[in-house]
């Protein structure tokens, strides 16, 4: 069996990298995402870089720019075009830019970048035949080093994040079981999931009382001021009915601070709480003041009028103000005006 040949890289390409994974290592340091990177000219180092978006607020504070900067000042001149760049993560589509304004003659990475990375691996800018200048490429110097360095700060950070974390009581988050109690909810008919993506780890809550779960539901979505309690005659009667609780309302999580209730972030959680629902449901019912979080859908959309809830039942899911943020939250948000979408 042959094995595959180990990129061949020159001793002065493998130093410079070494130099500019000194700077990914300060970065890291700092507390900045770990990449680092120095200009060289003539065989010499005449700037280096590293990531400092976090410590200077400032979004193009990448390790390319900051090396850039740093050697346009020192050599009086913005055009770099008899410079070389290296740098230990593959540049994104701004620095890629830059380094094209620059007229860098060279630049020089380490680990590629899957999702960001315009050299290659998203795009490639530096191939593009009308650009006015043409920089020459060279990837995967020490890449596995840059890759480890990247690995190991996010290793560390999801560690801290872990220990940072001080478990809540049940019922920070949760209406107490005792809130239920007196009142008749088909609790026979709850179900609670985790796992959607927006939810970010809250539990979501809904009622279904299919008894054959291949049958296509009508979905119930409450109002602003409203929880899917509001739906108990639609849940008893005979047809197939799913009620849903958004978080912050009825039998779901709560998040208490009044800034977590976004409007994008409640649409998108609907959003994918419907995409879970197999069958595709046959129709969303909804009072129309909740259309801002609709827009998105592509269901038929029933605009129903609910009668109010009894006060006690109305009030049950917030015991204390902290509760209630979510409720608060969407009536001032839902209050500003936002075209609603198309409906039967």
């Amino acid at each position: 069996m042959t094995q595959a040949k180990t990129p061949y890289h020159s001793a002065q390409d493998l130093g410079f990298m070494q130099l500019a994974l000194r700077q990914a290592h300060a970065a890291a340091a700092a507390g900045e995402v770990p990449v680092g990177a120095v200009v060289v000219r003539a065989g010499q180092v005449i700037a280096a870089g590293h990531n400092a978006p976090r410590t200077s607020h400032d979004p193009t504070a990448h390790a390319e720019i900051n090396a850039m900067r740093a050697a346009a000042q020192a050599l009086g001149n913005y055009r770099l075009d008899d410079c070389t760049l290296y740098v230990t993560l593959e540049p994104c589509a701004m620095c890629s830019g830059a380094t094209l304004h620059a007229r860098f003659e060279r630049v020089v990475f380490g680990a590629t970048e899957p999702k960001t990375g315009a050299a290659g691996s998203v795009l490639n800018l530096f191939t593009h035949e009308h650009i006015n200048h043409q920089t020459k490429l060279t990837g995967g110097v020490l890449a596995d080093a840059c890759a480890q360095v990247m690995q190991d700060f996010f290793e560390q950070r999801r560690v801290e994040q872990q220990r940072s974390k001080v478990p809540l009581r049940e019922d920070a988050l949760r209406t107490p079981d005792l809130a239920w109690e007196g009142f008749d909810l088909p609790l026979s008919f709850s179900h609670f999931t985790s796992d959607l993506p927006a939810l970010n780890g809250l539990r979501l809550h809904w009622f279904d009382n299919r008894t054959d779960s291949a049958i296509a539901p009508h979905v119930y979505l409450h109002g602003p001021d409203g929880w899917s309690a509001q739906y108990i005659a639609q849940l008893q009667s005979s047809q197939p009915t799913v009620a849903i609780d958004l978080p912050g309302f009825g039998l779901s999580d709560k998040p208490k601070k009044i800034a977590t209730h976004r409007l994008a972030w409640h649409a998108q959680v609907l959003r994918e709480s419907m995409d879970s629902l197999h069958p595709v449901p046959v129709a969303l019912h909804a009072p129309r003041a909740m259309a801002p979080l609709l827009a998105e859908l592509r269901l038929p959309v029933h605009w129903d009028d609910v009668p109010p809830l009894p006060e006690a039942l109305s009030q049950a899911p917030y015991p204390d103000r902290g509760h209630g943020a979510g409720p608060r939250a969407l009536s001032t948000l839902l209050a500003e005006p936002t075209p609603s979408p198309s409906s039967l």
